[in-house]
């Protein structure tokens, strides 16, 4: 998909280094990956203390 964006020289520039990208499609397709990770993250966490995994570690480790 092609798009134009207007961003901060500075801000591309930073991250770019940050990121070690070697271009600026590499360093878009890193920002999405990171945001979707991100948000994928967050939808896991508020189940966190939620749901009851009855399970027993010792009878796991001595399959």
């Amino acid at each position: 998909m092609r798009t134009t964006l207007d961003l901060p020289d500075d801000l591309v520039k930073e991250a770019m280094k940050v990121t070690h990208s070697k271009t600026k499609t590499d360093l878009i397709k890193i920002a999405l990956q990171n945001i979707i990770q991100k948000e994928k993250s967050k939808s896991i966490q508020q189940y966190y203390g939620k749901i009851d995994l009855d399970i027993d570690l010792d009878a796991l480790r001595q399959r």
